[in-house]
């Protein structure tokens, strides 16, 4: 058998770790009844941030791995599982468990068939992308800065980012750090009785909508730009200061600012490719070959 490099593999563990605590989180807060709303909804937005956690272990083991000479193939099909875990299973799990747990609150009644159904959708899609991944990826570092279809990655944190949302908006005291308000509980101050408007009913259809939505997007031809390769290629210093100024942004407004940027990626993506499609056919002629496709886990 050929020896595995044990820091990248167990940096990707690290991920297939965050997926199934964020599983168990989501479980845990099962049991606490209607009058302990506050630790459920804890528990929640601690099981969403664990998606999170679980992004960086991602981006950083393929470098890790080539930086130690680690790269295998045994490392690809890890990957591929942690990735199938964490960002197929755990956001799924999550947002079954939310929608269902909020509706009585509500009175939106929904056959819970549905409910699974969109989870599975959001799960098999993601698991169908992986393993495309695997068949047909190009190991050209040049392949790798767009992405055909929604990076599972991406769609797992446009969902865990939707929750977030909910959760604070439904607890306003989540946006409380330190003893100090984040620049949205500051905005939630301006309207007290947020979190008992019937207007928060209204996010329960939507995730359950995202969920198939996100997961035919995976396996879609849209076409993402490949952020983290972005970001550590070399590039302009105007994007320093763009990742500066990100990182800021992210300290003082966390829930905030992964919600404007997941969806604002995923809509990018998909504007790109609406105007791309209206001009192609009356643009000119290229005399360069086309980039093959690429696809992401």
């Amino acid at each position: 058998m050929r020896k595995v490099h044990l820091l990248p593999n167990l940096i990707t563990l690290a991920n297939a770790f965050c997926g199934l605590l964020a599983i168990c989180k989501g479980i845990d807060a099962l049991a606490f009844q209607a009058d302990e709303a506050a630790h459920f909804e804890s528990k929640m937005a601690t099981a969403c941030w664990l998606i999170f956690l679980g992004m960086i272990f991602d981006a950083i083991d393929g470098k890790v791995a080539r930086m130690v000479g680690g790269a295998s193939n045994f490392g690809a099909q890890l990957d591929s599982f942690a990735d199938m875990l964490t960002f197929g299973v755990a956001p799924a799990v999550l947002a079954k468990v939310l929608i269902e747990h909020e509706a009585p609150l509500y009175g939106y009644s929904v056959n819970p068939r549905l409910h699974f159904i969109a989870a599975a959708v959001f799960s098999v899609m993601a698991i169908l992308r992986l393993a495309r991944f695997n068949l047909e990826n190009d190991p050209d570092p040049e392949a790798h800065k767009h992405f055909k279809g929604l990076p599972s990655p991406a769609a797992a944190g446009t969902m865990a980012a939707t929750m977030l949302m909910y959760l604070s908006l439904k607890d306003p005291g989540l946006e409380v750090s330190d003893g100090t308000r984040t620049p949205l509980g500051a905005l939630l101050r301006l309207a007290p009785g947020i979190h008992e408007s019937p207007f928060l009913v209204w996010f329960l259809p939507v995730m359950g909508l995202l969920l198939p939505a996100l997961g035919l997007l995976m396996v879609s031809r849209v076409r993402y730009l490949h952020m983290f390769s972005a970001l550590t290629g070399r590039g302009q210093f105007v994007t320093l200061v763009g990742v500066v100024v990100a990182a800021f942004l992210l300290f003082a407004a966390p829930v905030l600012s992964v919600f404007c940027v997941f969806h604002v990626y995923v809509i990018t993506g998909l504007l790109r490719t609406v105007f791309r499609s209206r001009s192609g056919p009356s643009g000119p002629a290229r005399s360069t070959p086309v980039e093959p496709p690429v696809f992401a886990g």
